[in-house]
């Protein structure tokens, strides 16, 4: 009578404990992950894209430890209740080969979000053209990726039929100005007003590095082209260069200048 109480206690407790165990041990391992974006916020020189796309591995990874965990724990209660753990794990690798035959296009799918992630290709908020459709990425799952363009299309595209990417959003770009300036301006004065409007654009959230005065690049007997370079953030060169036109229309206005 003794053992058969011991016996119905454990199946009461055990399960209780191996669930317990799962959700502490998750709770550890998460926060090991979480911890490898904790180091690199202290990096100023780490990119938005980097930082989503450590965001995205880090959810990926967390997932994925999760499910192992939770495979595990049932297991381990099945077995506390005299369940042949064995002859389920043989008849689910059965169920799996016959599963990802049938669903062959999907893995494939699963396994491509995968590699984009590592590859670094694109992560969620980047601008990018995938198979000739520009837009922003609006979500990036393991099956597949939703961009919509800037007059509102979605598109949804399988993982695995994306065969060409460009990212417009990985690195800063660059806006070159070719702004033309009358003869009759010295090279002294115009640079003056240059560097006032480039004093006031480098407050904008959208300028990153440096802006350079490349000076003259076409010169004839009524004007001559100044050429100014910009690091901007990515895909906002148009936003700094109307701001810069606006300001740089007010100094010709104050200093009298004509615009060629």
């Amino acid at each position: 009578m003794m053992l058969a109480k011991i016996e119905i206690s454990e199946k009461i407790y055990l399960p209780i404990f191996y669930i317990l165990i799962a959700i502490i041990l998750y709770a550890i391992l998460s926060k090991l992950v979480d911890r490898v974006l904790i180091v690199n916020k202290f990096n100023k020189k780490r990119s938005a894209f980097q930082e989503k796309r450590e965001k995205t591995i880090v959810n990926l990874i967390k997932s994925i430890i999760k499910y192992i965990i939770a495979v595990i724990a049932l297991l381990s209660i099945l077995n506390v209740y005299g369940i042949e753990t064995k002859s389920i794990i043989a008849s689910l690798g059965i169920a799996g080969a016959i599963i990802g035959l049938a669903f062959q296009d999907t893995i494939k799918s699963l396994l491509a979000g995968i590699s984009i992630i590592f590859d670094n290709r694109y992560m969620q908020g980047d601008i990018v053209t995938i198979n000739g459709f520009k837009g922003e990425v609006i979500s990036l799952g393991l099956q597949t990726t939703k961009i919509k363009s800037y007059s509102g299309e979605v598109l949804v595209i399988s993982n695995n039929i994306i065969t060409s990417v460009i990212n417009h959003s990985m690195y800063n770009s660059k806006l070159l100005l070719e702004l033309p300036v009358s003869s009759n301006v010295s090279l002294k004065d115009i640079e003056k007003i240059f560097n006032k409007v480039i004093n006031n654009i480098k407050e904008m959230k959208e300028v990153k590095g440096e802006i350079t005065l490349q000076g003259i690049e076409k010169l004839n007997s009524r004007s001559y082209i100044y050429k100014i370079e910009i690091d901007c953030v990515s895909n906002k060169q148009e936003i700094v260069n109307r701001e810069f036109m606006k300001l740089l229309k007010d100094e010709y206005e104050k200093n009298g200048i004509v615009i060629p």
